[in-house]
């Protein structure tokens, strides 16, 4: 029996952007139509029909939040702190730089 490998949302984002920034043609095909780019990308053989994958870039003047459906959980039951870590996600960390100008420089 082979051992599967389990490879998280946030590893199969990080593997596609990772493959957009060092690849331009990439980059393009993914925003030009990522459902086919993302199947093919993650070697999936088929993706339910209704699945919609969306691709945004972000640029300095633009910051994109992404809220993630709202976990259901069974009726009278909680989460495990496990189950709570894997909806947080983690692993992101954002950097907002402020720039601040006067009349002859910015810092």
């Amino acid at each position: 029996m082979s051992e599967q490998q389990t490879t998280t949302r946030q590893e199969m984002e990080a593997q596609i952007i990772a493959k957009a920034w060092q690849d331009e043609a990439f980059k393009q095909e993914l925003l030009s139509n990522p459902r086919a780019t993302v199947i093919r990308e993650l070697g999936l053989t088929q993706a339910p029909d209704n699945l919609d994958i969306k691709v945004v870039e972000e640029n300095p003047n633009t910051l994109y939040i992404v809220l993630p459906m709202k976990p259901v959980a069974p009726t009278g039951s909680e989460l495990s702190e496990e189950e709570l870590e894997a909806v947080a996600g983690g692993g992101w960390t954002i950097v907002i730089k402020t720039v601040a100008c006067g009349l002859s420089s910015c810092v």
